[in-house]
């Protein structure tokens, strides 16, 4: 595999330096039209959570060569959900073995001109356990910045996955400058991606950001109503028993665009672009309202002028089906249309 770092050639870098400049620009007009971030960063989608590509192991239905589908499907990113914890010994020391695969997905992605960002997902442990999870992520960011620390402009780092839980806001925001400080030491320009306090509607009122950082993006997630979207889901209690439930009502509708503008009028007054990190429907939903539900909030997040990334490229909620290597058309159709 070829090897992507600061030795590239010069006029791809000076292209990549323009995507980063281009990915921070503030969100200006109150009109809806795609805003500059959409450029750069664009349509992705969310990979490698639940891989045994990590371990190595025999359970990894996902192939690098998948990375060349998605780039062809009309995707231009990929978030990269990274369990770090798992993979850190008694000293929260990070395996090395991991890390190099961790490089060779980045690379990988950057050969194909994708933009990989790098989501520390570990929102289990972080909702159950703040005090665990604090330590934790200030030492998996202190070994991650500094091993990328020149490397790779084109990465993104996302902070943390789903902050929230019994994390309070006056917690996340105290831990979010942390880490932001430990990558800023060695990534000064690199852009970073910040989560609003998880919640159905996201918290990102509560968010507290260092005014002269420029080079942040801000980030929810947008599952709502979420009776709807995670319907059938085996593993609650609650949701398995659910459904089957419609969506596409012109009420449905206006409360997507209502929580989006909500969204939108703070990323206005605070001038930060916003990026849609996962949405999607699982798969027990009905058919045509989950596929009109992708197609609204995927449309409607174009036109607010926002990046965005699908959960998720296989295993549940999936566009693609590993097994037979082929993309789910019709969830494929309703996310990037003409395919």
């Amino acid at each position: 595999m070829k090897t992507v770092h600061a030795g590239w050639p010069r006029a791809f870098n000076l292209v990549l330096t323009f995507l980063v400049a281009v990915l921070v620009s503030p969100v200006q007009g109150a009109e809806l039209r795609p805003s500059r971030d959409v450029a750069a960063l664009g349509r992705g989608i969310n990979i490698l959570g639940y891989d045994g590509i990590w371990e190595g192991a025999a359970n990894a239905p996902f192939r690098l060569d998948n990375l060349t589908a998605i780039r062809n499907a009309g995707f231009s990113h990929v978030r990269i959900n990274f369990f770090g914890f798992k993979f850190m010994n008694a000293e929260n020391v990070l395996d090395e073995a991991v890390l190099k695969r961790l490089d060779a997905i980045i690379e990988a992605a950057l050969v194909r001109r994708l933009t990989p960002i790098l989501d520390e997902h570990d929102t289990d442990l972080c909702q159950r356990d703040v005090p665990g999870c604090m330590e934790k992520l200030r030492s998996f960011w202190r070994q991650v910045a500094s091993r990328y620390a020149g490397k790779y402009p084109a990465l993104v780092f996302e902070i943390l996955n789903e902050p929230g839980g019994h994390m309070t806001s006056a917690e996340w925001n105290s831990l979010l400058s942390e880490c932001l400080g430990i990558i800023r030491n060695t990534n000064p320009e690199r852009p970073v991606i910040v989560a609003a306090l998880n919640t159905e509607v996201a918290s990102i009122d509560d968010l507290t950001l260092p005014t002269d950082d420029r080079r942040l993006i801000v980030t929810f997630h947008y599952y709502a109503p979420i009776r709807f979207t995670h319907q059938g889901a085996p593993w609650s209690s609650t949701f398995s028993k659910i459904g089957p439930l419609d969506w596409g009502t012109p009420e449905d509708e206006a409360k997507v665009i209502a929580d989006f503008s909500r969204i939108r009028l703070w990323s206005e007054r605070e001038k930060r672009p916003v990026y849609l990190g996962e949405f999607g429907v699982y798969e027990r939903a009905p058919a045509d309202s989950r596929l009109r539900y992708l197609s609204f909030v995927t449309r409607c997040a174009d036109k607010f002028g926002w990046a965005w990334a699908y959960w998720q490229f296989d295993h549940d909620f999936a566009a693609f089906d590993s097994a037979r290597q082929t993309w789910k058309r019709d969830v494929l159709q309703a996310i990037v249309p003409l395919h």
